[in-house]
């Protein structure tokens, strides 16, 4: 299988349960629920989407085998010597396992159990962020499900539930009993994002099963 990456990057995970972890980053080019072109996002069926994934970019490109992908994101993860303990010895076992998250445009459109395998074995926790239209993989180690009002939710198990909110047709109490061990709402970014943060949070002091999520890159300016 070749796979299509718009980019691989090194930064800290800003959103959901996860905050604040360093990551590797793979964005997946494509998306089944927008072709990720201004012309098309009226009639799209997720039209606030903020992330491009079209195409491949300086950091991505096409990978012919999983092997060539994990051993992408593994270098991506090395750095500069990013897993030491801050000298040349070797990254000690008691140190976190490296992190890596798959996401979009929709990632489960190409993540698949052989790539989940290869990365693995390159010591890597993996962590996929998908709309939840497509069934996850059985083997992948963190499953963040974003729901699309609109669309077919296929994936109604997972570690965290991060709903964008608000969604006309899409409200929380419709999701807050599958089977998931965390749900946020999460503001939806764009001009009434202020508005939409008060809401969110009236909403979670109302109903404490849910949780606040910020999207803290932006705010610091991380990738």
């Amino acid at each position: 299988m070749t796979y299509t990456v718009k980019e691989i990057f090194y930064t800290l995970q800003g959103e959901g349960a996860q905050t604040g972890r360093a990551a590797v980053f793979c964005r997946f080019s494509g998306c089944n629920l927008w072709s990720g072109r201004e012309e098309d996002r009226s009639r799209a069926v997720c039209q606030f989407c903020d992330t491009d994934f079209v195409g491949t970019g300086p950091d991505g490109g096409r990978f012919k085998s999983a092997k060539e992908l994990a051993d992408a994101i593994d270098r991506s993860w090395e750095g500069d010597g990013r897993n030491t303990n801050g000298d040349s010895s070797p990254r000690s076992a008691g140190m976190p396992k490296k992190y890596v998250v798959c996401t979009g445009g929709e990632p489960l459109l190409q993540v698949d159990e052989n790539l989940i395998t290869e990365l693995h074995g390159r010591g890597f926790e993996v962590a996929v962020e998908t709309n939840g239209t497509r069934p996850a993989p059985k083997s992948l180690d963190w499953i963040c499900v974003s729901p699309k009002a609109g669309a077919p939710l296929v994936q109604t198990t997972g570690s965290e539930l991060k709903l964008v909110y608000p969604q006309v047709d899409a409200p929380p109490e419709k999701f807050e009993q599958l089977g998931f061990r965390h749900f946020f709402l999460q503001p939806m970014d764009g001009p009434d994002t202020a508005a939409n943060t008060e809401r969110a949070i009236e909403y979670c002091l109302r109903h404490p099963r849910w949780r606040l999520s910020i999207q803290t890159h932006k705010l610091v300016g991380l990738r």
